[in-house]
């Protein structure tokens, strides 16, 4: 399957860079990953087959390079050693030490629910988008995303 580089890059790299934001909530970091997922698509466009969209394509590839990111700088910071028992999730993500936290078990949780927890709180996606993402319905991406949200909580407990 041929790729038209110039355009893909023209057509998607806000959508990358958006996506990208909604993992690492840092502009400057987010650009160089966005860059890099480009540069990745680049050297692997061969074996693009064309068994999703240009954009589903790219949106792995950023997935698996912010996870890549994310285990390096989780690498260099501490654990909180306090946690609160009654856990509002919004309230902890101001805090530095419990947003890290929650990046861990975000880190460790399973697909597809930390993916969607991210879209969904940290991308501030609709569920229709985020359902659109992994091709399903809107529904499917409500249900899912509540799931991930009771498995956080109760990790956090």
């Amino acid at each position: 399957m041929s790729v038209d580089f110039d355009k893909l890059y023209n057509t998607y790299y806000m959508e990358v860079y958006s996506y990208v934001m909604t993992m690492i909530k840092n502009t400057h970091m987010a650009e160089e990953i966005t860059q890099e997922v480009f540069f990745k698509a680049l050297k692997t466009k061969q074996q693009y087959q064309g068994n999703s969209s240009e954009f589903t394509w790219l949106c792995a590839i950023a997935k698996n390079t912010c996870i890549d990111e994310l285990r390096k700088q989780s690498r260099k910071k501490e654990m909180p050693e306090d946690i609160p028992s009654d856990v509002n999730i919004s309230k902890l993500l101001e805090d530095e030490n419990l947003s890290f936290q929650i990046h861990q078990i975000l880190h460790s949780m399973e697909e597809p629910y930390k993916e969607v927890f991210q879209l969904r709180i940290f991308g501030e996606l609709s569920f229709q988008k985020i359902g659109k993402i992994f091709g399903k319905t809107e529904t499917w991406a409500r249900v899912t995303y509540h799931r991930a949200r009771l498995k956080i909580q109760e990790r956090m407990e």
